[in-house]
């Protein structure tokens, strides 16, 4: 089977052009922010992930991970997330933020494996920052995991909010039970428009406890893209989306319990474009509905 990517699906002068096209079109329309449940802090609504995008420390990903970033800051956003275990990707972004004195503009997401002390200090090493805004626990799998030691050091300032992750549909239940009992300030769950479990299970406790919900992978690792590969944006959905891009993410965003989608990539026109999905309109609850019969029908 042949893999196609985003890049593959558009050549780079063309997204470029599309993001600019898009900013274009959104620069006058409100940043739609997202309030975190537990504090009511507001964030911008579409940020950044950085798993195996970022994994090399060398001057190619450097320049990348420069571009992206400003790109995100540029255009209003905040949401880098990351994590110990995305190769060197925390010393990408630590080295990048630094020297571009971006730290206060960021709301730096990390994760670790496990409450460990020793990785937390390389973490906070890595991204060069004393503190970081949301410590996440990674691939959260034992329902009777314990958040004491993430709580702890919350009290301690090392981090402003906690949260656990999960992308596997097998960890629901371990999530569903942590996510009950330890209430963290965050939930971040693979959620996509092919991919909807985490509406039916996450979402409706995560407004429960009152915890944010960051997306992962809200591109379904390509799929979506694949799906639509030659067709055209559907005309009822031009008045919300400028892209296919903007239409998947639009959908997430268009549940009010998601706080922030944070789609991975490394190329800057691609950063500008998902960028457009935070401004102009959402999709309303019927648009969702059609939006999610399109993609299955495909």
């Amino acid at each position: 089977m042949i893999r196609i990517t985003r890049r593959s699906f558009a050549t780079l002068a063309g997204a470029a052009l599309l993001a600019r096209k898009t900013l274009a079109q959104n620069d006058a329309a409100p940043l739609i922010e997202r309030a975190i449940p537990s504090s009511g802090e507001r964030l911008p609504a579409v940020g950044l992930g950085t798993a195996r995008i970022f994994d090399s420390d060398d001057e190619q990903t450097q320049h990348a991970a420069a571009q992206v970033i400003g790109a995100l800051v540029e255009a209003g956003g905040r949401v880098v997330d990351t994590a110990s275990s995305y190769g060197e990707a925390e010393s990408v972004l630590g080295n990048v933020i630094a020297r571009a004195a971006l730290r206060d503009k960021l709301f730096i997401a990390t994760k670790l494996e496990a409450s460990d002390a020793a990785e937390l200090r390389r973490s906070l090493a890595r991204l060069e920052t004393a503190k970081v805004d949301l410590l996440q626990l990674h691939n959260v799998r034992d329902p009777q995991q314990s958040l004491a030691q993430f709580k702890a050091w919350k009290a301690q300032g090392l981090c402003r909010y906690i949260g656990i992750t999960s992308t596997f549909h097998g960890d629901f239940a371990a999530v569903e039970a942590v996510l009950g009992r330890e209430r963290p300030d965050f939930v971040q769950i693979d959620y996509s428009l092919d991919d909807r479990e985490a509406e039916k299970r996450i979402l409706p406790l995560a407004a429960e406890v009152k915890a944010g919900v960051l997306t992962a992978l809200p591109f379904g690792r390509g799929r979506l893209f694949r799906a639509v590969r030659g067709q055209a944006i559907p005309d009822w959905a031009t008045g919300f989306a400028a892209s296919w891009a903007q239409f998947f993410l639009k959908y997430l965003l268009g549940d009010e319990r998601v706080t922030a989608v944070i789609p991975g990539t490394s190329d800057p026109a691609h950063m500008a474009d998902n960028l457009g999905a935070m401004r102009g309109a959402l999709p309303d609850a019927d648009q969702r509905k059609r939006m999610a019969a399109f993609i299955d029908g495909l």
